[in-house]
């Protein structure tokens, strides 16, 4: 069984087999996460990204890195241009990047608060949702060692940091009351 880890930093580092991108449905590399992949990862993603949009709100595609530390960058379509990321979205595409990482037979997988930034998602509100579903992810038959959630700046980190330890403590708790 893999492991969920929660860390502070800047995704674009991360060494890991792939990152999250929080991505529009037209894929447009803009602010936030996106820009910062374009930023650092150079133009060819972008290039990929226009040759595979647009995708459906709650779908993810795959890409190469370019010149990124991971190998591919999963966009994760979690809202359409100009329109609020909701939970329901959020949830469908984290189980889709999960899904793409189980059938290329990746073995770590990072990703970001998506939705928090131009999506207006709450922090807490994307944490709850989106280790929901790591979890669940986890517990089934997986490729993934780990799943990683990296966090850009102290406050985000720690949201995350309180939902993953809560869920936590209650099954702990359940394990006691047996």
């Amino acid at each position: 069984m893999g492991r969920i880890r929660v860390v502070e930093g800047d995704i674009t580092r991360a060494e890991v087999d792939a990152i999250v991108n929080a991505a529009n449905t037209e894929l447009k590399l803009g602010s936030g996460v996106a820009g910062a992949i374009r930023e650092r990862g150079g133009p060819s993603i972008q290039e990929e990204c226009d040759r595979l949009a647009p995708v459906a709100l709650g779908e993810a595609v795959i890409t190469g890195a370019g010149q990124l530390p991971a190998r591919y960058v999963i966009h994760a379509a979690s809202m359409d241009p100009g329109s609020p990321t909701t939970e329901e979205a959020l949830r469908a595409v984290t189980r889709r990047c999960l899904e793409l990482s189980r059938e290329r037979g990746l073995r770590s997988v990072a990703f970001p608060a998506i939705g928090t930034g131009v999506g207006g998602l709450s922090v807490q509100g994307c944490a709850e949702v989106i280790l929901d579903e790591a979890r669940k992810h986890i517990e089934g038959e997986t490729s993934l060692e780990e799943i990683r959630f990296v966090l850009f700046g102290e406050p985000a980190y720690r949201v995350f940091e309180q939902v993953d330890d809560a869920v936590r403590i209650r099954a702990q708790m359940e394990k006691l009351r047996r």
